[in-house]
C-alpha cells in the first residue's frame, strides 16, 4: 500500500538528517565532560582571574586564555572520571540512565583513559602556562572531587559540604594565575561559590530524591530527617552567602551601588530558598534552582562592574 506523501517525506528527512556514527561518538564524549558544569567552572575561574588582575597594570588576555583552557581540560576530565566511577549507579537513575557510559555507548575503559588524559593534560598545561600554585589548586580540586565527594555521596549526606570545597576552588585558581599568590579577597570569592553550591544542590537533590534513593545515594538523610536537613542546608548557606557577598573585594572599601545590588540579589535568592523550605515541593525546588542559576553570574557581573 502506498504511503502518505507527508509521511514518506518525513521519513526521508529523518534518514537524510540522521547523524553519522562519528558525530554521535564525538557528541557522547563531549557529553561526558558535562559541558554545562565545565562552563560554570570556567566562568568562576575567569571571575577570579579578573578580580585578581585589578591591581595589575593591565589584564593579560593571553594568560587568561591559557588559564581557562587548562582549567576546562581538568574540569572536563574530572567530569568524565566521575561518570566512569558512577556509571553503574547512573544506570539506575532515570535522570542519568541515558548518559553515554551508563547506557553503554562508551566503554568504561575508554572513558577512564579519556578522563585521565584530559585531567593530566590540563594539569600539565596549567603548570607550564600559569604556574605552580594554580596547578596545585587544580590538583586539589580534582582529588577532592573524585576521591572525597564522589565516594561520600554513598556514605553520608554531609557529602555536599565536602564537595562544595573543591567546587569553590576555581576562583582561587583564576586569582592565583593572575596574581601569583592568594589574598584575603580571593577567599571572599571562594566562600561565595561555596555557600552558593549548597542551596543549588539541595534543589536538585529534592527534585530527584527518588532517583537518588533508587541508586543508593545518601545525598539526603532518611525520611524522618530529610525535610529538616534540606531546610538547614538551604537557609543557613543563603544567609552566609548574603553576608559574604557584601564584603568588598576590589577596592578594599564598600561600594554603595554594589552593596545595594548584592543585597537585592541575595534577598531574592533567600526568598526562593524560604519558599522551598516552607513548601518542600518539586515546583518550589525548581524555582530555587532557577534562582541559583540566575544569581551567581548576576553577582559576578555586578562584582566585576562595581565592586
Amino acid at each position: 500500500m502506498a504511503r502518505e506523501p507527508i509521511l514518506a517525506a518525513a521519513e526521508a528527512s529523518v534518514v537524510l538528517n540522521r547523524p553519522d556514527a562519528s558525530s554521535t561518538v564525538l557528541s557522547d564524549y563531549w557529553g561526558i565532560t558535562k559541558p554545562e558544569v565545565t562552563f560554570l567552572v570556567a566562568v568562576t575561574t575567569a571571575a577570579g582571574f579578573y578580580m585578581g588582575s585589578v591591581a595589575a597594570p593591565s589584564l593579560s588576555w593571553i594568560s587568561l586564555l591559557h588559564t581557562l583552557f587548562s582549567t576546562v581540560l581538568v574540569a572536563g576530565g574530572a567530569a568524565a572520571l566521575n561518570q566512569w566511577m558512577e556509571h553503574p549507579f547512573d544506570a539506575m537513575m532515570r535522570r542519568t540512565s541515558r548518559r553515554a557510559i551508563a547506557a553503554g555507548r562508551i566503554d568504561p575503559s575508554h572513558a577512564l583513559m579519556f578522563g585521565t588524559f584530559l585531567s593530566l593534560a590540563g594539569l600539565g598545561y596549567m603548570l607550564l602556562a600559569a604556574g605552580a600554585l594554580p596547578s596545585l589548586l587544580a590538583l586539589v580540586t580534582l582529588i577532592g572531587y573524585l576521591c572525597l565527594y564522589t565516594p561520600l555521596k554513598r556514605i553520608t549526606p554531609l557529602c555536599t559540604l565536602v564537595g562544595a570545597i573543591p567546587g569553590a576552588l576555581p576562583p582561587l585558581i583564576g586569582w592565583a594565575a593572575a596574581r601569583g599568590h592568594l589574598a584575603s579577597e580571593a577567599w571572599v570569592l571562594f566562600f561565595i561559590v561555596f555557600f552558593w553550591q549548597l542551596p543549588h544542590f539541595m534543589s536538585i537533590a529534592w527534585m530527584y530524591r527518588d532517583d537518588y534513593d533508587r541508586a543508593g545515594y545518601l545525598v539526603l538523610p532518611d525520611s524522618r530527617m530529610r525535610a529538616r536537613f534540606a531546610t538547614v542546608q538551604t537557609l543557613l548557606p543563603l544567609v552566609g552567602l548574603l553576608l559574604v557577598s557584601l564584603l568588598p573585594i576590589r577596592t578594599g572599601e564598600p561600594n554603595l551601588l554594589y552593596s545595594m545590588g548584592a543585597l537585592s540579589l541575595g534577598l531574592g535568592f533567600l526568598y526562593f530558598g524560604a519558599q522551598f523550605a516552607l513548601r518542600r515541593s518539586g515546583a518550589a525546588a525548581r524555582r530555587l534552582l532557577m534562582a541559583s542559576v540566575f544569581y551567581l553570574p548576576a553577582l559576578l557581573l555586578l562584582m566585576i562592574l562595581l565592586a
